[in-house]
C-alpha cells in the first residue's frame, strides 16, 4: 500500500502595499484592542447601581449630563 499525504500549500505574495509597514500594523491592533476593552468596561459598568459604583471607587454614575449655560435661550432666541 502507498502512502499519501496532503500538503496545503501556503504562499505569501511578495507584494506589499506603500507605506504599510509591521509598525503601523501593530499600531493599529493595539488601539483596536485597547477600544474593545474601553467598551467592555463601559458596559459592565453601565449595569452597576449607584452602591456597587461606590463600592469600587467610581467617582460617578456614567449616565449622560445635560447642562445649559447661562444665556443660552437668549442666544437661540436671537438667532430667529
Amino acid at each position: 500500500m502507498t502512502h499519501t499525504q496532503a500538503r496545503a500549500e501556503t504562499r505569501t505574495s511578495k507584494r506589499r502595499l506603500p507605506g504599510v509597514t509591521s509598525k503601523s500594523v501593530a499600531t493599529v491592533v493595539a488601539a483596536f484592542t485597547a477600544w474593545q476593552r474601553t467598551i467592555a468596561a463601559r458596559r459592565a459598568i453601565k449595569d452597576l447601581t449607584p452602591d456597587q459604583l461606590k463600592d469600587i471607587g467610581y467617582p460617578e454614575s456614567p449616565a449622560p449630563k445635560f447642562i445649559v449655560r447661562v444665556g443660552l435661550m437668549t442666544d437661540l432666541m436671537s438667532m430667529r
